[in-house]
C-alpha cells in the first residue's frame, strides 16, 4: 500500500516519499510524517536470519513505496558497505546486565552513520524520480555528529552542495576537527557564535524565507535537510532497533514475541521516536526511555506534561544532547494529539511565541510507554568510570548518560524486561571527557596523546576516522553571527546581491 507523507501543520497536500525527501520541511513549517504506520510483513524469525543490509529493506520498502526495488537496494547496497569497521554493521555487546547497541561504525565513529551513509543515495534518487534540474543545496545545523556525518556523506556528490553550521565552542574537539578538515569542493562548515538552539532556528529560517527561496531557484538551486527531521534521516533509524531485537533471538538471547525495552541518550528526538516507530509497526518494545543530560526539557516534559525552553542553556560533555528545542518531538505530538495538524500548530506556535506549551491529560495518557529520566555531568563520569571498572567496557559520554538513567529506572521500577541501550558515538569521539572520566590524571595528556591511551585500556584500535584528522589541514575557517547566516549561505552559492 502507498504511503503519503503530510505536514504535522496540516499545510500543503499530501506528497511521496521522495518528494518528502527532497523537501526535507514542509513549506509550513511543519515536519513530514507518514499518513499510517506500517506494520512488519515479516515474521521476527525471519528476520533473525537477515543480515544487516536485508532487514534494512524489509523495512524502508514499507515507508518508501515510490522506490523501486532495484532503486531502494542500490541506495542500501552503497550505503552499508566497506565504510563500516564492522561486517555486522550494528553489532550488540553485552555489559553488566545490558545489551549497548553499538551505532558508531561508520565513517565519522557516531550513529548519524546510520542514516547519513544512505541520505545521500536516497535524494540522488528521489531527484532523479521527480526530474529536479536544480542543484541540491543540503542545509544543516549540527550539535556536532550529524555535520561531520553528513558532510562524508554528501562531499563531492554530484548535484550537491552542504553547508554545516555548528557552535563554535559547544562541540568536542575531534568533533569540530573532524568537521573543519573535511574535503569536498561542494561543502561548507560554519562556526556560528551561538548555541545549537541559535544554529536550528536559523536554519529553520532560512528553509522558510520566500525571498531567499525565489532567489535560489532563479541560481538554479533548491534547499533540502540532512537533519533528522528529514524522513529520509528517520526512516533507516528504525532498522536499527528491527535489527537489534532480530539479533538477539538469532542468538537465543531474546523469545520472538518477548518484550524488549529500549533506552537512547535524546536530544533531538529522532533516535528514539524511530524506535516508537517501531515498537507501533509490531517490534515488541516494552518502555522507551528516554535519557537526557543536565539540559533536561524532555524530562521534565515527560514528568509534568509541559515542554518548556526558557531556561539556561548548559554545555555539557554530552554536547550532541545540548538542545531545547527538541525538534523531532514535534512528530510525536502530533502522533498523540490524534493526528490533529491543528491542535500541533497551535502548540508549536505557542512554543515559538512563548517558549511554552501544555499538552492535554489525554495526550498525557498516550505517553505511558515512555519514560524519562536525566543524569548530571557527575553521574556520567561516574558511570564511565563505573562500567569500566566492572568489566572493561568503555562507553562514550552520550551512552553513558543513558547507561545512568537505565540504572535509576531499575531501581525505580525493578522491571527486569531485557534491555537495549543506543550506544550512540564511540569513545574516541569524546576522548578527554572519558579518560578524566576513568582517572583525572589523563588531563595533563594532549587529544592525540588519549587517543592512544584509551586504545589501550579498552584494547581496541583508534579509529580510522581518528588516524584520519590526527594531521589533517583545517580546509574551513568561517564564522558568523547567528544573523549573518543568511549572507553566508548567498556568498557561498554566489547569489547577486
Amino acid at each position: 500500500m502507498e504511503i503519503l507523507y503530510s505536514s504535522t501543520r496540516g499545510g500543503g497536500e499530501p506528497v511521496r516519499a521522495s518528494e518528502a525527501i527532497l523537501k526535507g520541511l514542509s513549506a509550513d513549517g511543519g515536519l513530514f510524517v507518514p499518513d499510517h504506520i506500517p506494520a512488519l510483513d515479516k515474521s521476527i524469525e525471519e528476520l533473525a536470519g537477515m543480515t544487516y543490509q536485508q532487514v534494512a529493506y524489509q523495512v524502508m520498502k514499507l515507508y518508501l513505496t515510490d522506490f523501486t526495488e532495484e532503486e531502494l537496494k542500490n541506495c542500501i547496497d552503497c550505503a552499508y558497505d566497506a565504510k563500516f569497521d564492522t561486517e555486522v554493521i550494528a553489532p550488540l555487546a553485552e555489559a553488566d546486565g545490558a545489551y549497548y547497541l553499538e551505532l558508531f561504525h561508520g565513517a565519522t565513529i557516531a550513529f548519524k552513520d546510520m542514516a547519513l551513509s544512505i541520505l545521500p543515495h536516497l535524494m540522488i534518487t528521489a531527484a532523479r524520480k521527480n526530474q529536479v534540474k536544480n542543484e541540491i543545496v543540503i542545509l544543516t545545523a549540527t550539535s556536532g555528529d550529524t555535520g561531520k556525518a553528513a558532510l562524508a556523506g554528501f562531499a563531492d556528490v554530484e548535484g550537491t552542495r552542504i553547508i554545516v553550521f555548528y557552535p563554535k565552542d559547544g562541540v568536542s574537539p575531534v568533533q569540530e576537527k573532524q568537521m573543519v578538515t573535511q574535503k569536498g569542493k561542494n561543502t561548507l562548515v560554519v562556526g556560528i557564535h551561538g548555541n545549537f538552539d541559535d544554529a536550528q532556528t536559523g536554519v529553520k529560517k532560512l528553509f522558510s524565507d520566500s525571498g531567499l527561496a525565489e532567489e535560489m531557484r532563479e541560481g538554479g538551486f533548491q534547499f533540502s535537510s540532512a537533519n533528522s527531521i528529514n524522513i529520509g534521516r528517520l526512516v533507516p533509524q528504525i532498522c536499527y532497533y528491527v535489527f537489534a531485537y532480530a539479533t538477539l533471538v538469532r542468538e537465543g538471547k531474546l523469545a520472538a514475541g518477548e518484550k524488549l525495552n529500549v533506552v537512547v541518550p535524546t536530544g533531538n528526538f529522532g533516535n528514539i521516536l524511530a524506535a516508537f516507530y517501531a515498537r507501533n509497526m509490531g517490534l515488541p518494545i516494552g518502555r522507551l526511555i528516554c535519557a537526557s543530560n543536565e539540559n533536561k526539557v524532555l524530562y521534565d516534559f515527560f514528568r509534568t506534561g509541559a515542554y518548556d525552553r526558557n531556561r539556561e542553556f548548559v554545555l555539557t560533555s554530552s554536547p550532541s544532547m545540548d538542545i531545547l528545542i527538541s525538534s523531532n518531538l514535534e512528530r510525536l505530538i502530533y502522533r498523540i494529539a490524534g493526528d490533529d495538524a491543528d491542535k500541533n500548530r497551535e502548540l508549536m506556535a505557542a512554543l515559538s511565541g512563548a517558549g511554552r506549551y501544555e499538552i492535554t491529560e489525554e495526550m498525557r495518557a498516550a505517553l505511558a510507554d515512555f519514560y524519562g529520566n536525566y543524569a548530571t555531568e557527575e553521574e556520567t563520569a561516574a558511570e564511565i568510570r563505573r562500567l569500566y571498572e566492572s568489566c572493561g567496557y568503555v562507553l562514550d559520554t552520550h551512552t553513558a548518560v543513558a547507561s545512568t538513567v537505565y540504572g535509576k529506572y531499575l531501581a525505580e521500577t525493578e522491571d527486569g524486561t531485557k534491555t537495549v541501550i543506543a550506544s550512540t558515538a564511540s569513545p574516541f569521539k569524546f576522548t578527554r571527557s572519558v579518560m578524566n572520566a576513568i582517572d583525572a590524571k589523563y588531563d595533563a595528556m594532549g587529544d592525540f596523546e588519549l587517543v592512544d591511551e584509551l586504545s589501550r585500556l579498552a584494547n581496541v584500535p583508534v579509529p580510522r576516522a581518528i588516524e584520519e584528522i590526527r594531521s589533517a589541514p583545517v580546509v574551513h575557517d568561517v564564522q558568523c553571527q547567528v544573523g549573518q547566516m543568511k549572507d553566508v549561505v548567498r556568498r557561498f552559492l554566489k547569489l547577486e546581491q
